[in-house]
């Protein structure tokens, strides 16, 4: 494949940033193969001119790679990746972790130089205890690689200082041929490496906050963890410490941009809350949880490897179900610059070497030792050194006398996790499934046996596995520490996206086994069951193609009381029959010898802890069995010195566990040592808060990031955020949900064979009727059929009408339209053009039926007299001593059209959903282009008189009262002033407080 670039420099020009491949700088190439991002419209086109005479360009900062594009409103920041570190090798090629981001504006060469001075000594401040020769990066780059010229520097995050840019020239010249040497590194540059090495040979080893510096595990680092959405004191600091370090992300106040950059209204909101995107999306991709090669595929599994031939780029080959970049990456892709996209994976990479050692005469065998660091494993000159290492061990044990009965064989175990960028996000945020069969916390793994030197003429092994919430419509209050499941959706629905969801995974897996681990009893149940039996219909109707689900309930923590996890061993024998049948892919020779067929689907409600031990309990059982295929027979279960593949499994939940919940795996005790103790259990409470602390306050901010840097929403969500601190689940399709509430709620409350469907709308009206203020406003359906108007209320949960109110068009006296604002604490509840309504006044005559509310019983209650009415107009809202509100439907000096004896005036009162949100039905057909609030606004009044007056010309011989023409009139419904003066001290201190803790 074409390749990508390794390294380069990033300068801020006159005009823009230019981003040049490292090894070029000097050279005729570099200018060529040299792109410009411009500040003024974010253009991305190859540097046409000598660029190298800006003065004022000399400050450059050095990356590994461009994550991609950040816009936002009319600002951008280049997102490139500044720190990393290398934790495996597949296939031979390296496998990189992001530790740090750096996020450069592109908005003048001031702020960009401001940017790059920050990075730059952010750079030296972690470089400050010298760990970037710890590994040397030997990555056999290809001398053809033409947009990968020379080896990369040992350093993996070293800021490019003058001193250094002297090298890099001196480098350059010389043809970027360097040599080094094991004498040359100890000894020439102990300066460097001195504090680093005097740590290999110390008692007292690294201090936890040196672990942490150099990416090691570390037990401090379960409640310290950079988890997404911390806000505790450490993590306070930490974004101090990212103020600090990027003052050019600080420049972006609405009030500060340049004139020529002025938000939007739109965007507003949004440009507030943009110092706390930039530092939620720093320390997202900071968090150790995004990987990436410049050659291998971290997308597809060993044997979907693309062809060594392949001239696609990588980015096209790559599996979009793991590709976390992909929409920041679009402007590079779209302009061409295929060797800046660089895809990356969320997840997990985790790699061990160890050594089995076989007695022919007993057929014993003894697992001699393991490469318990990762740091070993991949560390230069190359895994022979590893393999061939411990195997001196295995032919000299502890006798140190060679056994000629004795056999011994290297193995290095890879793990890689791909997190699923559908449905993705945080624990209670993202639940269940959505309209496309997509499962929240959806991950792939895959177990991958293979000889340290990955020599082809040896087999490797691949068993992949996966996890899924429960793929069925349901949510979960993030206030409890058991919180209810809660359905919603239709049944067909839900048996939709079930169906959907199984669909997805018979043709990428095969077969697929369930392991559903949710409990029998209390809050679980309920849902457990549900699955079970969509599970068991599934199967019934012929499954897809013929595929049928297998499907078992074992009911974890019943079974497994007492902290008596060994007994997962009962699970694993009962899919023993569907484990083997599934097998794994073996590979020799670059051949196929045999292809996995299925795949074992396990959850349980958060699919993070007992997921995790089922997971790896299964791992071990395959792992067993392809040792015994070798010849080895080994018990990982229960033998000591096989800890370290409790170990990466263990590291691989917790990675997991910090991406969806914010903290470190539950269980984790059991699965790195298969011992559970009280310790443990201390240590899961002590998690279990730290996952309620992020549920409440840090999730939902958190959330609403992730969701705009995958593309999935617009900045608009912010904007939503600031009103009411939460952010907005995208499972359904609500377009299509709304559409159907409408043809549903024609179905329910129309009941005349003569009327017929004029149009639809989804409005918001509020809470209590006849009122103009009664919070919290709720989405409802307007149907206008040929003689009346109908207000439904829907319950959306379950997708049917609990109530509506029938008035006849013969009975509005008029309609108001303007500015209807509610609240006044944001900007977007304080805009005027964003804030429109209706309102509908009209008569209800005394004893007629005009509401009904489902009571889920034979009986349907109603309003029975007008006493109701007039309890509803003082106590709903309307206030019979203030003459604002009086005024707006008593006013005598209006035509008033229907009886008014023996009647109350009442209002129902609409307001206009956002662009693209609410769904329209008339007899044009579907409205396909959002309208503005205004424009719906219109429409709907426009539908109303429409038929209110064709009704009047087919009565034309009735009373004269019923063919008055409706008055209407355009005024606020509220304006701001007035809404300004009806907001309470007490909602400004509450919104403020939420606005603290929660943004």
């Amino acid at each position: 494949m074409p390749g990508l670039v390794r390294k380069l420099l990033i300068y801020a020009a006159v005009d823009g940033l230019i981003l040049q491949p490292f090894s070029q700088r000097n050279s005729a190439a570099a200018t060529a193969s040299a792109i410009r991002i411009d500040y003024k419209n974010h253009a991305i086109n190859p540097v046409l001119h000598d660029w190298h005479h800006d003065e004022n360009s000399h400050l450059s900062l050095e990356a590994h790679g461009i994550v991609g594009l950040l816009s936002i409103s009319s600002r951008a920041y280049l997102i490139s990746i500044s720190r990393r570190k290398q934790v495996a090798k597949i296939q031979g090629k390296p496998i990189y972790v992001i530790q740090d981001v750096a996020l450069i504006p592109l908005a003048s060469q001031v702020e960009a130089n401001a940017a790059i001075s920050a990075a730059r000594e952010q750079l030296i401040q972690d470089s400050q205890e010298p760990i970037e020769n710890a590994i040397a990066e030997d990555e056999s780059i290809p001398d053809n690689a033409s947009s990968t010229l020379g080896k990369e520097e040992a350093s993996p995050g070293s800021p490019a200082t003058p001193a250094r840019e002297s090298e890099e020239k001196t480098a350059a010249d010389k043809g970027h041929k360097k040599t080094t040497s094991v004498v040359e590194d100890v000894i020439s540059k102990r300066g460097a490496y001195g504090r680093f090495a005097e740590r290999w040979f110390s008692k007292a080893g690294w201090s936890s906050d040196k672990r942490r510096t150099l990416g090691m595990s570390s037990q401090d680092d379960v409640t310290k963890s950079a988890a997404v959405g911390e806000t505790s004191d450490s993590t306070e600091q930490h974004i101090e410490a990212i103020n600090t370090a990027a003052p050019g992300e600080l420049a972006v106040e609405a009030t500060e941009l340049p004139s020529s950059m002025e938000p939007s209204r739109s965007s507003e909101m949004s440009m507030i809350l943009l110092p706390k995107l930039l530092r939620t999306t720093r320390l997202l991709l900071s968090s150790n949880s995004f990987f990436y090669s410049y050659e291998y595929d971290l997308s597809h599994s060993l044997w979907r490897q693309p062809s060594l031939g392949s001239t696609a780029p990588l980015f096209k080959q790559f599996d979009p179900l793991f590709f976390w970049n992909h929409h920041l990456s679009m402007p590079f892709v779209d302009a061409g610059q295929n060797s800046f996209v660089l895809p990356l994976m969320q997840g997990f990479v985790g790699q061990k070497a160890f050594a089995i050692q076989k007695d022919t005469f007993s057929g014993n065998s003894t697992v001699l030792g393991a490469v318990e660091s990762t740091d070993d494993v991949i560390t230069a000159p190359i895994e022979e050194s590893i393999g061939n290492g411990i195997a001196e061990q295995a032919q000299n044990p502890q006798s140190g006398e060679d056994s000629p009965n004795d056999m011994s064989q290297s193995f290095t175990l890879t793990l890689v996790s791909r997190r699923s960028v559908e449905r993705a996000g945080l624990r209670y945020l993202r639940r269940g499934i959505d309209d496309g069969g997509h499962a929240a916390n959806a991950v792939e793994t895959e177990q991958i046996l293979s000889s340290p030197t990955w020599s082809t003429d040896q087999k490797s092994y691949s068993f992949l596995q996966c996890r899924g919430s429960i793929p069925l419509y349901f949510s979960q209050s993030p206030y409890s520490f058991k919180p209810i499941p809660i359905m919603y959706g239709t049944s067909q629905a839900n048996q939709m996206a079930f169906k959907q969801h199984f669909s997805n995974l018979f043709s990428r897996y095969g077969n697929v086994q369930v392991a559903s681990l949710v409990d029998k009893h209390g809050t679980e149940n309920q849902i457990g069951e549900e699955y079970q039996k969509q599970a068991s219909s599934f199967n019934e109707h012929g499954g897809v193609e013929g595929k049928q689900i297998g499907f078992t309930w074992f009911d974890f923590h019943s079974v497994c009381r007492g902290m008596k996890f060994e007994n997962v061993s009962l699970l694993i024998q009962e899919l023993g029959t569907a484990l083997s049948s599934h097998g794994w892919t073996v590979i020799k020779d670059g051949k196929l010898l045999q292809q996995q067929s299925g795949i074992l689907r396990t959850n349980c409600m958060d699919c993070l802890d007992r997921t995790n031990v089922v997971q790896s309990a299964t791992a071990c059982w395959a792992l067993e069995q392809q040792l015994a295929e070798q010849g080895f027979t080994i018990d990982l279960q229960s033998d000591p010195t096989t800890s370290w593949f409790n170990q990466i499994w263990a590291d691989n939940g917790d990675a997991i566990s910090r991406q969806y919940a914010g903290t470190a795996a539950l269980k984790g005790d059991y699965t790195r040592t298969r011992k559970r103790n009280i310790a443990g259990a201390l240590t899961d409470f002590t998690l279990t808060l730290n996952r309620y602390y992020h549920n409440i306050f840090g999730d939902y901010f958190t959330q609403a990031c992730i969701d705009f840097l995958l593309g999935r929403t617009t900045e608009v969500v912010f904007d939503d955020f600031e009103a009411d601190m939460k952010s907005k689940d995208l499972a359904m399709n609500m377009t299509k949900v709304r559409q159907s509430a409408i043809e549903t709620c024609a179905k329910i409350v129309i009941e005349d064979h003569y009327e017929d469907l004029e149009s639809g709308w989804t409005l918001t009206c509020p809470h209590e009727p006849n009122t103009l203020k009664g919070l919290p406003f709720e989405e409802c359906v307007v149907l206008v059929t040929s003689s009346s108007l109908y207000l439904c209320r829907f319950d959306w949960s379950i997708e049917k009408v609990s109530e509506y109110t029938k008035v006849d068009l013969d009975q509005i006296t008029s309609l108001q339209k303007g500015t209807y604002i509610t609240s006044t604490m944001t900007s977007k509840q304080r805009d005027e053009e964003r804030n429109y309504g209706f309102l509908v006044s009209y008569y209800a005559p005394t004893g007629k039926d005009l509401r009904r509310i489902n009571t889920r019983s034979l009986e349907s209650e109603k309003e029975p007299d007008e006493k109701l009415g007039e309890a509803e107009a003082t106590q709903g809202g309307l206030d019979e001593n203030n003459p604002k509100e009086l005024s707006m439907i008593n006013d005598k000096s209006k035509p008033v059209q229907g009886p008014k004896q023996h009647a109350q005036v009442r209002i129902l009162a609409f307001k206009a959903l956002a662009p693209g949100a609410s769904a329209m039905k008339s007899d044009f057909g579907t409205e396909a282009k959002p309208q503005s609030e205004s424009d719906l606004v219109e429409n709907v009044c426009d539908d109303i008189l429409r038929v209110a007056t064709r009704l009047k010309k087919v009565g034309m011989d009735g009373p004269p009262e019923r063919n008055s023409t409706i008055h209407v009139e355009e005024k606020p419904i509220i304006s701001l002033a007035d809404a300004k003066k009806s907001t309470t001290y007490l909602e400004s201190i509450g919104h403020s407080i939420k606005r603290l803790v929660w943004a």
